[in-house]
C-alpha cells in the first residue's frame, strides 16, 4: 500500500462512537474536527473516519482487515481509540489487551504506525479500574507507540458536554478532545516525518 502521493499527512481514526461522532453532524465528528485542526498548519492534511458506534476491541479487530483493504493510500498514522464499550460490557482487561495488541500488530504489518488513545475506568471500580487503565500504556509500550493517556480528558464528568443521552460527548466536547490530543498527534507526525 503506497503512502499518500501528495506527501500530505493522512491519519486513520480507528475507534468506536467517540471517533465516529455518534449523534453529531458529520462535520463535528472527532475525525472532522481533528482534520480542521491539523489543516491550520498542514493545509492538505486528511483524517479518515473509521469509527463505528458500539465497537468493542473484538469487533474492531474483526473489521480491521476490511478497513485496511479499503484504503487507497497508506496513512501516516493510525489513532486507535477503543475500550469504552469493553468497559461497559465487562470484558476482561486481559482479553481487551489481547485484542488491542492484535490491532496494533495488524496496523504495523501494513506499515501504519499506531498512536494509542487510552480510556479510563471510574475510580469506584477499585482494583478493576487500575487493571483496566494499565492496559493502554502497556500495549503502547510493547509496540513502541506514542500514547495519549485519556481520550476524554477535560470532558468527562461535565454534564454540559454530553448529548441528551447523558453519555456521548457533544460537538463542544469533541472540540476540547481535539485541542488536547492535537499536540500528541502533531508530535507523532513530526517524529515519523523525520524518521522517513
Amino acid at each position: 500500500m503506497p503512502h499518500s502521493p501528495t506527501g500530505d499527512p493522512v491519519v486513520l481514526a480507528f475507534g468506536d462512537s467517540l471517533t465516529a461522532g455518534y449523534g453529531l453532524p458529520s462535520d463535528q465528528s472527532f475525525a472532522a474536527q481533528l482534520q480542521a485542526a491539523l489543516r491550520r498548519t498542514r493545509p492538505a492534511a486528511r483524517v479518515i473516519n473509521a469509527g463505528v458506534s458500539g465497537d468493542t476491541t473484538a469487533s474492531a479487530l474483526a473489521r480491521l482487515p476490511r478497513v485496511l483493504s479499503g484504503l487507497s493510500a497508506r496513512p501516516d498514522l493510525a489513532i486507535v481509540e477503543l475500550g469504552a464499550n469493553d468497559l461497559l460490557r465487562g470484558v476482561e482487561p486481559a482479553r481487551m489487551r489481547q485484542n488491542l495488541d492484535a490491532i496494533l500488530h495488524g496496523l504495523r504489518d501494513v506499515g501504519i504506525p499506531p498512536l494509542v488513545a487510552g480510556m479510563r475506568a471510574p475510580f469506584f471500580l477499585g482494583p478493576f479500574a487500575a487493571t483496566f487503565d494499565a492496559v493502554f500504556p502497556a500495549v503502547a509500550a510493547a509496540h513502541g507507540a506514542p500514547i495519549y493517556p485519556f481520550f476524554l480528558d477535560g470532558v468527562i464528568g461535565d454534564p454540559s458536554l454530553v448529548l441528551a443521552d447523558g453519555l456521548h460527548p457533544n460537538a463542544r466536547a469533541i472540540g476540547i478532545v481535539v485541542d488536547r490530543i492535537l499536540p500528541t498527534v502533531t508530535t507523532a507526525l513530526d517524529t515519523l516525518a523525520r524518521a522517513a
